[in-house]
């Protein structure tokens, strides 16, 4: 920690500490003893509606003061930063209001729960860049290091001409009929089900790796658990139902095809009924010279085929990426000694805090964020409409 001392302070905020506020509060709490960052991250102020919670959740996870109306947190001359973790139907309010307040701004993923949204929180993004005011959307799992190793395979030409891209993100954790309801299951809170939930994590990271975009999708959407247990009175055990039920408003899986801007042909699937399935994100990308393929239950691995090589040697070759020279890997283990889920939340912070600190706009943006809004909204309309084919436009 002393090579931090003479840094400048960024002021952070965090507005909800729940699943994902745990893990953006590990980062801000772990970036600058691993890695050279030109601004020191302070935890500032956590923000949550409970006084008696967010008290608790502030001692535990590591913030200095506490508020329960998230507007005080724009109000204060010691906050810097916003970061968003809450439910998607209070991103566009909270992050288009920091960002008028002056304040750099990160909000998880998706961007919004609809178009409209995620287009008025762009807007708001791009005004508040002029003024030196920066923003991002928490796409994390960019920063694994096997995806960046990906990403960089392919911008070298490795792959040729992208042909097939192919992503799964599988999980299991709603698969039990019994198992209650929860605001992710509220379509006016989450905005859709898995499809915005964890599809929008393989429609980026699949944009993100080939460097192109979807222009088109056709889509089928199911909710096979219409009704749930309500949820237990709060004090009660985490996960035990209560009395009655609820309506699930929300798709439990989405498949769909579609075609990149290169003109590969593409198939996606996100469920949370995949039985056995924790949390499988599984990406292959076939083009003219190469393939190669990811799954994150075996997050340290890139599988590469290179199709230069003669027939009598090719196959698949197992990376295991953790070399000092793999992207983010070098501030960390000696080689062979592999990282976790939370270190991509670690990265995000590293790069977030350099770009600001360099005057430059982050990325993935709020704009990136609105084209994977974007193919959301188409996959929900083409899956209404029962279409061949919807477009997705700009």
């Amino acid at each position: 920690m002393t090579r931090t001392l003479g840094t400048p302070a960024l002021n952070v905020a965090l507005i909800g500490y729940a699943f994902m506020g745990a893990a953006h509060s590990h980062a801000w709490r772990t970036a600058p003893h691993f890695f050279d960052l030109p601004l020191r991250p302070d935890l500032t102020v956590l923000a949550g509606r409970n006084q008696a919670a967010v008290t608790e959740a502030a001692a535990k996870l590591g913030w200095s003061s506490t508020e329960t109306d998230w507007r005080r947190v724009l109000e204060r001359d010691d906050v810097d930063l916003v970061d968003v973790c809450t439910p998607g139907d209070t991103h566009a309010e909270i992050a288009i209001a920091a960002l008028e307040a002056g304040k750099h701004v990160l909000c998880e993923k998706p961007l919004a729960n609809n178009v409209a949204e995620a287009e008025a929180m762009a807007d708001a993004a791009a005004k508040a860049a002029a003024r030196g005011v920066r923003s991002m959307v928490g796409f994390t799992y960019r920063r694994v290091p096997a995806i960046g190793l990906a990403r960089q395979l392919v911008a070298e030409g490795r792959l040729g001409q992208i042909r097939h891209v192919r992503a799964q993100y599988l999980q299991d954790w709603i698969a039990d009929p019994s198992a209650p309801m929860s605001w992710r299951l509220d379509k006016q809170k989450a905005g859709s089900g898995a499809l915005g939930d964890i599809g929008a994590h393989i429609v980026d990271l699949t944009q993100h790796i080939t460097g192109q975009t979807l222009t088109g999708v056709s889509a089928l959407l199911e909710t096979f658990v219409k009704e749930r247990p309500l949820p237990a009175a709060a004090g009660s055990l985490s996960g035990v139902a209560g009395e009655g039920t609820g309506t699930v408003t929300v798709d439990d899986a989405a498949v769909f095809l579609g075609r990149f801007s290169g003109g590969a042909l593409a198939s996606f699937e996100a469920t949370r009924f995949a039985l056995g399935r924790k949390n499988a994100i599984r990406i292959e990308i076939n083009g003219s010279r190469g393939s190669l393929a990811f799954d994150f239950e075996d997050m340290n691995v890139l599988h590469f085929f290179d199709g230069d090589e003669p027939d009598e040697t090719a196959g698949f070759r197992r990376i295991v990426v953790t070399e000092p020279g793999h992207p983010y890997v070098g501030a960390w283990w000696p080689a062979g000694h592999g990282l976790g889920y939370e270190h991509g939340f670690t990265h995000q912070v590293v790069d977030l805090v350099t770009a600001i600190a360099a005057e430059e706009d982050p990325t993935p943006s709020f704009a990136d964020g609105l084209q994977v809004q974007r193919v959301l909204d188409a996959v929900e309309r083409s899956a209404a409409a029962n279409s061949a084919y919807t477009e997705i436009k700009a």
